[in-house]
């Protein structure tokens, strides 16, 4: 086989290889239109889960803590933190940190 016939059976398989890969993308239209595509198309919906930024929840009319029970809490977690210090000391942990002052 000569080179020219070499490149042109090369040229006549990519051009096969193209059509046939673009054939799939061809489509049929036949009995369709734009206008029926949107009459079929879902409608959005109107309705979301979140709440609009200007609507705000009602003011409380108790606070979720009293003071007593923050005290408590503070003095629990203050509490706990001094129990689990000496083991962040013994793997090489930071220093303890101390409570904020009000």
């Amino acid at each position: 086989m000569s080179k020219d016939g070499k490149i042109a059976s090369r040229a006549a398989a990519a051009l096969l290889l193209l059509s046939l890969s673009l054939g799939g993308c061809a489509t049929s239209t036949a009995g369709s239109s734009l206008m029926d595509a949107r009459a079929e198309a879902p409608a959005p919906p109107k309705t979301s889960v979140y709440l609009p930024v200007e609507d705000l929840p009602p003011k409380r009319e108790k606070p979720a803590m009293t003071p007593d029970e923050r005290l408590k809490l503070q003095k629990e977690l203050i509490a706990a933190r001094d129990r689990q210090a000496p083991d962040g000391k013994a793997r090489g942990g930071a220093a303890r940190a101390q409570p904020m002052k009000r």
